[in-house]
């Protein structure tokens, strides 16, 4: 027999007063944000006090901290919010026209700048009142996304980095070489030796992070010489503009890139593998009409971008 309360006996109005909590780090500000007196949330921290046997806030001088306990469980009261909402926003008869739900999605900024503007602006014509977070993904959320993915609705990521999830292909895209428009040595084209020999700005540069072209550089037998490390291929030019530095980024992106004047493209002097753009999620939201409505949402809308 299991020794966890049943759910039966927890007040799940603990859970928004937890969540306001942590994202105040003050009664009187949380009680401010959810409409109730002071006395009453403080009453309800006194009862997460009891069942977590810890402090959760901690006086520090005239401010408030969270505990040790209170920072782990900042992450787990949203996701366990949001998927109540989902739980009781969940309809026997859904239409897009008239939904007001909100889909989260993460990624990283070139799969916004590309699939999910052209998602967004197809959301806009078909279901107006249907809104989509777009979150910037991190090497720790990518290491544990098997669990993330139960409380948003999908991530954005090329083929090569999961496996044993559900996903649908959305597009496939080239990589390119990002020069300063003022680096001579690039003028006329990006040899093997100018690879070689220049220094590099990468992306997510890390063991379980990098991009396949700057891993094949690898495989091909040369150690770029790395300058930055940047968490953005939008900005990765703004590293490279006025240097002899050299980076990568996706073809998709030319038109964004090239509107600065700073920078030119190249196409690289090996045979760059290109990117397999996916949706990917986790099963139990398989069976979720809205979810698959999204998930069709995409696979248009990555026809409709080209990439």
């Amino acid at each position: 027999m299991s020794d966890q309360p049943p759910l039966s006996r927890l007040d799940l109005n603990l859970l928004v007063a937890l969540d306001a909590l942590l994202t105040e780090r003050s009664v009187t500000r949380a009680a401010q944000r959810l409409h109730l007196s002071q006395p009453a949330l403080s009453a309800s921290l006194a009862r997460l006090r009891t069942h977590f046997g810890d402090a959760i806030l901690a006086r520090r001088g005239n401010a408030y901290e969270l505990t040790p306990l209170a920072v782990r469980l900042t992450e787990y009261t949203s996701a366990a919010l949001e998927a109540a909402r989902r739980v009781f926003d969940a309809q026997a008869d859904w239409s897009p026209e008239d939904s007001v739900r909100e889909f989260s999605i993460y990624g990283s900024d070139y799969s916004f700048a590309t699939i999910g503007r052209a998602v967004s602006r197809l959301a806009a014509e078909r279901a107006p009142g249907v809104r989509f977070r777009f979150m910037l993904h991190n090497p720790a959320i990518i290491d544990d996304i098997d669990t993330r993915l139960r409380y948003v609705d999908g991530l954005l990521m090329p083929h090569g980095f999961l496996d044993s999830l559900p996903y649908v292909d959305l597009s496939s895209d080239d990589w390119l070489v990002v020069a300063s428009a003022d680096n001579d040595r690039a003028a006329e084209g990006v040899t093997m030796e100018l690879i070689g020999a220049s220094p590099w700005v990468f992306t997510y540069q890390s063991r379980t992070a990098f991009t396949s072209a700057s891993r094949q550089l690898q495989q091909l037998g040369i150690e770029p010489r790395i300058a930055a490390v940047v968490e953005s291929f939008l900005t990765l030019p703004l590293y490279v503009a006025g240097t002899d530095r050299l980076g990568l980024v996706q073809a998709g992106l030319a038109r964004i890139i090239q509107a600065s004047g700073d920078v030119v493209l190249r196409t690289p002097p090996f045979d760059a593998t290109p990117v397999k753009n996916a949706l990917w999620w986790h099963p139990v939201h398989d069976r979720d009409p809205e979810h698959e409505w999204m998930r069709a949402l995409f696979a248009e809308a990555a026809d409709s971008a080209r990439i």
